[in-house]
């Protein structure tokens, strides 16, 4: 069965940092592109960035610079490292994985694509 869990989220000022991981308990989890989403209460879930099995990591403009994507397949386990963390960083992040393979992009129209996600955690950065 596959699984996603997330942990690191928490609360830090402005200017901090935070590193979440995801745990993938499926068998596929080397072979597919894999995600970390945000969503606020009452907006659209937002990509934040995408890591495809191979290649570089994929980032979302208001991310760039500050987040970095990785992945250990040997461990199953999606990283995120925030740092320079701003008010507006401020959701609950999922962590999900492609349910086949398609393009590997955070925007919004390649959503569709990931089929397996985690309950998320909350992120919270004050100012």
């Amino acid at each position: 069965q596959d699984q996603l869990e997330e942990s690191g989220g928490g609360s830090v000022q402005a200017g901090g940092s935070l590193r979440l991981s995801c745990v993938d308990s499926g068998y596929a989890f080397s072979s597919y592109c894999l995600g970390w989403f945000r969503q606020i209460p009452g907006k659209e879930r937002e990509g934040v960035a995408t890591l495809d099995h191979s290649g570089p990591g994929k980032y979302a403009d208001s991310v760039k610079g500050r987040f970095t994507i990785s992945r250990d397949n040997a461990k199953h386990t999606l990283y995120l490292e925030m740092n320079n963390l701003k008010p507006e960083d401020t959701a609950v992040y999922f962590c999900a994985r492609q349910r086949k393979p398609a393009a590997c992009y955070p925007q919004p129209e390649f959503q569709w694509s990931f089929g397996f996600w985690g309950q998320g955690t909350q992120v919270t950065v004050s100012s």
